[in-house]
């Protein structure tokens, strides 16, 4: 553990140096973690067996950055709580920020939604994910400040700031877990449909929303039966996660690998998933590249931990004190979808909001959606 001064300190130091780094705190933990790289290379991933922290693309077909672990010092620092001793919640209500849409991008966007609901009504796929992009002028775009309300709104999330001189910097909050694995045991997650958090969980939804996270969960199950190097698969009932100010129909799904090295197959299963792109995956992917109007880069990704070594302490209360001394040494890979997240570039972010369409989905309930996710990141760009 370091000091917090020290820590962002150290991260400003390696922007001035321009070498990539990562801070991030995992949802639910009052840690912040840091890995700065020593040097100015670029590291890619090459087959998922790399240890360090992944930021990888939307479209499997481009390349996956690496901080690798050999060649970053590591940070921690315990989050402070406020002056009056609470940890800021993501209960704040930031429906009263006034954000003017344009007309243009709304229609643009509904255009785009309905002819992806009359492509799966032709029957030439059951769902697809569809997004857009929004460019907002950030007034003070300093990225500690950035990264630091991000925490403090959003302590239950995925948060991140990013930088390579490759890719720029890159902000999140993300809800989803892509794949967490330690040892040989894996648990991933099927996340989809979305409602306003009105201050409970138990809701009711609606039949589309019912059935798109239906199709999630099933593609990945069906995936995951069909890969040879998994077992022993099992699933939780749906409940309803929260995820800031939204609600998702959630499906947690276990499982081990019968090798470490079968991780690779395991993400390129997963990856990207029907929470992001749709289905059959292969058609719902050729649809996204040839019509939406942006590239998503690491929009709907993935990024985190990969293959980073963890110390399990024994446990404190063992009679024989001798023992105290070792540790259970083990790699750990956590890896989330990359939602609710921005690019910073020339004073300006760029937001990446989408929504997943089926036959029963309407154009304009759907660009409400966006407006809705877009308010995670919007959130904290203004004073």
């Amino acid at each position: 553990m370091i000091d917090q001064k020290d820590f962002f300190r150290k991260l400003e130091g390696n922007f001035g140096e321009n070498k990539p780094c990562v801070a991030y705190s995992k949802p639910g933990e009052n840690i912040v973690k840091a890995l700065l790289q020593l040097d100015n290379e670029n590291y890619q991933v090459q087959d998922l067996s790399e240890s360090g922290f992944v930021f990888a693309p939307f479209d499997p077909e481009n390349d996956s950055y690496l901080i690798p672990a050999e060649k970053s010092e590591r940070l921690e620092f315990d989050i402070q709580l406020e002056e009056d001793g609470a940890i800021p919640s993501d209960e704040e209500n930031i429906d009263s920020v006034d954000f003017e849409y344009m007309e243009e991008d709304q229609k643009r966007h509904e255009n785009l939604v309905q002819k992806g609901i009359d492509e799966v009504k032709e029957g030439n796929f059951k769902k697809v994910v569809l997004s857009r992009s929004e460019q907002v002028e950030v007034l003070d775009p300093d990225p500690i400040r950035i990264f630091k309300k991000l925490l403090k709104k959003y302590p239950n999330a995925m948060v991140y700031l990013w930088f390579h001189p490759q890719t720029g910097f890159w902000f999140g909050a993300t809800p989803e877990t892509l794949l967490r694995v330690e040892r040989t045991k894996f648990n991933t997650m099927a996340l989809a449909g979305t409602q306003l958090y009105k201050g409970e969980t138990d809701v009711e939804w609606e039949s589309k929303e019912v059935e798109e996270q239906l199709f999630v969960t099933d593609y990945i199950l069906e995936s995951l039966e069909n890969l040879e190097g998994v077992e022993n698969i099992k699933t939780s009932r749906p409940y309803s996660a929260k995820a800031g100010n939204l609600l998702h129909i959630c499906t947690d799904i276990f499982g081990y690998l019968k090798d470490p090295e079968n991780l690779k197959d395991l993400i390129e299963t997963i990856h990207p998933t029907p929470a992001v792109c749709g289905l059959p995956r292969q058609e719902a992917l050729d649809f996204i590249l040839e019509n939406e109007d942006h590239s998503r880069e690491f929009y709907s990704g993935y990024l985190g931990e990969l293959n980073l070594k963890t110390e399990q302490k024994r446990n404190s209360n063992q009679r024989n004190q001798e023992n105290q001394q070792f540790a259970s040494i083990s790699k750990q890979t956590e890896l989330f979808v990359n939602l609710r997240c921005m690019k910073l570039k020339d004073g300006n972010a760029r937001i990446y909001v989408g929504g997943g369409i089926t036959k029963d989905s309407n154009a304009a309930d759907e660009w409400m959606e966006t407006v809705n996710k877009s308010q995670t990141m919007k959130a904290v760009l203004v004073k």
